[in-house]
């Protein structure tokens, strides 16, 4: 059987990195998916089946990780031993948290607008950039060992997937 001790990276058999090679993980997962599969162990003791299940909840946990970027970067971090779900972390940069403002407020507006759709999209894509440029940023510090400036895009790359929702969400009551 599989060791669920060993982190994400390691069951899955990819190097811990910030870049994933996508189609690797979606081939070892297949793989694992079909080598976990509770029903292959029907015929075992009841512990067994119970352990097979404990590891593809353990695979699915983190191919859904993996897949993620900013997933991935919490992860990372936390096998540093930093956490990033917890708010009282750390303060994040006031010049960002004004933007953010200014683009929540663009959100809000959007609905009021004769061509909604435009506005939209253009926030879409100004916010996907803002994203890629993090999860650069991210790798390239988390590569130098500079943990609380990787830390510091992993707060920031949060703000924006919350916005990235909120997006998501006007643009299905606008489809209505």
């Amino acid at each position: 059987m599989m060791d669920i001790t060993k982190n994400f990276f390691e069951f899955i058999g990819l190097p811990v990195s910030y870049t994933v090679d996508q189609s690797a993980l979606a081939d070892r997962s297949r793989e694992l998916q079909k080598t976990l599969h509770p029903d292959r162990y029907a015929h075992l003791s009841d512990r067994e089946q119970r352990m097979a299940v404990q590891y593809m909840s353990f695979l699915n946990e983190g191919i859904a990780t993996l897949r993620s970027p900013l997933l991935r970067a919490q992860y990372l971090l936390s096998l540093r031993g930093i956490d990033t779900e917890s708010e009282s972390s750390t303060a994040v940069d006031p010049m960002f948290l004004m933007q953010q403002m200014e683009l929540r407020e663009r959100l809000e507006e959007i609905p009021e607008l004769e061509d909604p759709y435009t506005e939209l999209d253009a926030l879409q894509v100004e916010v996907q950039g803002m994203l890629k440029a993090l999860r650069e940023q991210f790798a390239q510090n988390y590569q130098d060992e500079a943990l609380s400036a990787a830390t510091e895009s992993v707060r920031k790359m949060q703000f924006l997937e919350k916005l990235v929702v909120e997006i998501e969400r006007l643009e299905d009551r606008l489809d209505g």
